[in-house]
This record gives structure tokens, C-alpha cells and sequence, in this order.
């Protein structure tokens, strides 16, 4: 494989990772900006223009998890065993503590000790702790354990693990319910549950063999798959069959029916809402090799430096709320006394909300690019971490 071939190869999952960083960033402008207060995916209240602006960003966790673990995958190349399993240990428990510390700090300007907020980096954190456990393992046997947890987990919706009535709920909760009122000795809120994300990411593993095989076997298994999802993923909807908690019902047109039948379950992330999301996913990074162009190597950028650009988009989309609140009248304050429980006089319309965050991302793009230069020229033992 020549040099140009295998920067190709890898721009194809920087790209796919910057591109879904990039849809990320509207949802988290959307949290800080918007001036409704519902769910934006309930069609009867927002439409459909609303509903599509908060409904593309499910695309970004499951992806962005499954590409850390393709790279986690393409690592084990160039580490041995040990080496790559100290590695998903100690970074794991270095995301963790970012999340409650740094990213909780981000989200609410306050103490980690009033609230930790848990969520899609505690995941990834947690995940390459279990994959640190899991590199040990042949990689079908990483394969299996991933299908198994992907396939399996919505058994727990029959009631198997149950919030308690009141109190705090126990340990166990983390694995398959989201709440806000968790035993760990600190209000903690577990907006992502564990499961099936810590067996999206050895999936991600798995997938890196195929970047060992030429292009065009590796684009036609790629496109395969991701067909599969779909198409498993529209037959099992249809029919109402496992993997969703959530049925769908016809709306009073077929363009919000439509909508309604894309609007599965998140929080955890359903068999159904994982076959919608990665199967999309997994053929965009197959025709990825093939894309050239200056917004490909826009999103490349991106891709290269997802810790940089995830905190850093945090704290400039927060910061930026606090200003607005004060230049409407409403007060800074006011946007950091509660976990985006904003006063119903703050926010702004949708239209701005676009706006936004096109200049957020135009914004961030240097200091993007900075970063990405810097990391390709230190080989600091601790750059991998950042």
C-alpha cells in the first residue's frame, strides 16, 4: 500500500469523524440558544424544520464511539498487546475524569461538587477501559461480545433492572436507565448509560481489520454492512419487532409520518436507533475514499483533534450564552443555576440558532488546524491523550 493510499485511507475516518463533530456542535448551540421549551423532536409542537435540526445529531455519539474504537483497532498495528491495553486503561480513566471535572465545569459553570454530568465521554471512557480488558481477546471473539451487547441489551427494557420508586438509585442504574439522582456520594447525572456503548466501540475495533484489505474489498464490505443496517433497521420498524421500546404512529401527513418513524430511542441507544445511525455512517466512510476537496479537508481537521474541538466548543458556545443572556436583559447568571433550565424570557429563534453555529465552526477552525499542526509534530508520549 503506497504512502498517498493509507493517507487516504485514514483521512476517510478523519473526515467521517470531523463531519459528525461538526453536526455535533448545532445540538449544543440549539441547548444554549434556542428559546423553546419542549422537546424539539415532538412534531406536534416544533414541525418538522425543528424536528430535523435536533434529530441529524444522532448520528454523532454512535459514530464518533465506534470510530474510537476503529482507531483504537488500527493502534494494535503499531503496539503490542500490553502496550494498547495500558493505553485504553489510562486514557479511559483520564476521560472519565475530564467528564466530571473539565466538560461538567463547561456545561454549568459550577463546582463538580453541586452536579456531575456524565456523559458521551464517560462512555468512551468506560468503553476502552472494557476494551483494554478485551484486546487480549482474538477479534472474533471482540466481535461477538460486540454483537452480543448490541443486539442484546434492549432485553433490559422488559423491566429486568428497574429505577427504584424514590431515592437515589444504585450503581447498577448506570447501565441501562438515564436519571439524575445516582449513589455516588455527589449529585450525579448519568445522561448516557453504558449499555450497548461499551460494545458499539468493539465493533469499531473489529471493523479496523478490514482497513488491512485493499480499497475496494474494504469500500464493497463497508457498503454491505451499512446497507444491512438499514435495511434490518426499516423491517424491523415497520414490523414493530424488538430493538426499539418506542413505537411510531402515523401523523397527519406522510412527511411527519416519515419523521415519526426515524424518531427511536437515544437515551440508551436502541438496537433500532443504532442500525438508523451506524448504517448511514458506515457507508459514508466507505465512499469517503474516494471524496476529495477543500471541505473534505476541512472536516479532516476537525476529525484529527475531536478532544481539542469537544472541549474547546463547550466552553465558546457557553460563554457566548452567557453574553447573550446579559445583552438580552435576562442576566449571565440565569445560565448557570440550573442544567439548561433556562428562564422562559432567554433564548432566540431557530433561524439564529443556524447562524450560530456556522460561525462557532468557522470560529474554531484555526485553532483547529493549530492544534492538528501541533500534534503532527510533537511526539510527546502525552499528545495521544489530548
Amino acid at each position: 500500500m503506497t504512502r498517498d493510499q493509507v493517507k487516504q485511507r485514514l483521512d476517510s475516518i478523519d473526515f467521517l469523524r470531523g463531519l459528525i463533530m461538526v453536526i455535533m456542535a448545532l445540538d449544543h448551540v440549539r441547548d444554549y440558544f434556542i428559546n423553546i421549551r419542549f422537546d424539539p423532536l415532538d412534531l406536534d409542537q416544533g414541525g418538522a424544520t425543528l424536528f430535523l435540526t435536533r434529530w441529524i445529531t444522532h448520528f454523532c455519539a454512535p459514530i464518533f464511539v465506534l470510530l474510537a474504537g476503529t482507531s483504537a483497532g488500527l493502534m494494535a498495528a503499531t503496539r503490542t498487546k500490553a502496550e494498547l491495553s495500558r493505553f485504553l486503561l489510562t486514557r479511559g480513566i483520564w476521560l472519565i475524569v475530564v467528564e466530571a471535572v473539565v466538560i461538567t465545569y463547561g456545561w454549568t459553570f459550577q463546582s463538580p461538587t453541586n452536579l456531575i454530568i456524565l456523559q458521551v465521554i464517560w462512555a468512551i471512557g468506560v468503553s476502552m477501559l472494557v476494551m483494554s480488558i478485551l484486546v487480549w481477546l482474538p477479534t472474533w471473539a471482540i466481535a461477538t461480545f460486540a454483537l452480543t451487547v448490541i443486539l442484546g441489551h434492549n432485553i433490559l427494557d422488559y423491566g429486568l433492572f428497574p429505577a427504584p420508586a424514590q431515592g437515589p438509585a444504585p450503581f447498577w442504574h448506570f447501565l441501562h436507565n438515564q436519571g439524575f439522582t445516582l449513589d455516588l456520594g455527589l449529585p450525579t447525572a448519568s445522561a448516557y448509560p453504558l449499555l450497548p456503548w461499551v460494545g458499539v466501540m468493539p465493533l469499531g475495533y473489529s471493523l479496523a481489520l478490514l482497513y488491512e484489505k485493499p480499497a475496494k474489498e474494504r469500500q464493497t464490505f463497508l457498503i454491505r454492512i451499512g446497507l444491512g443496517a438499514v435495511t434490518a433497521f426499516v423491517l424491523l420498524r415497520s414490523l414493530g419487532l424488538y430493538g426499539e421500546p418506542n413505537g411510531f404512529e402515523a401523523k397527519d401527513n406522510l412527511f411527519h409520518t416519515l419523521l415519526a418513524f426515524v424518531d427511536t430511542t437515544k437515551y440508551p441507544p436502541s438496537l433500532q436507533f443504532l442500525l438508523m445511525t451506524l448504517g448511514p455512517g458506515l457507508l459514508v466512510l466507505a465512499y469517503a475514499e474516494r471524496w476529495r476537496g477543500r471541505f473534505i479537508n476541512w472536516m479532516v481537521i476537525f476529525g484529527r483533534v475531536p478532544f481539542f474541538y469537544y472541549v474547546l466548543h463547550i466552553y465558546v458556545i457557553h460563554l457566548a450564552a452567557l453574553l447573550a443572556a446579559e445583552l438580552q436583559g435576562v442576566g449571565a447568571n440565569a445560565l448557570t443555576q440550573a442544567f439548561f433550565s433556562f428562564p422562559p424570557e432567554y433564548g432566540f429563534s431557530l433561524h439564529f440558532v443556524w447562524l450560530f453555529w456556522l460561525a462557532l465552526v468557522i470560529l474554531l477552525f484555526p485553532a483547529c488546524k493549530w492544534f492538528a499542526g501541533v500534534k503532527a509534530r510533537r511526539k510527546d508520549w502525552w499528545m495521544s491523550y489530548l
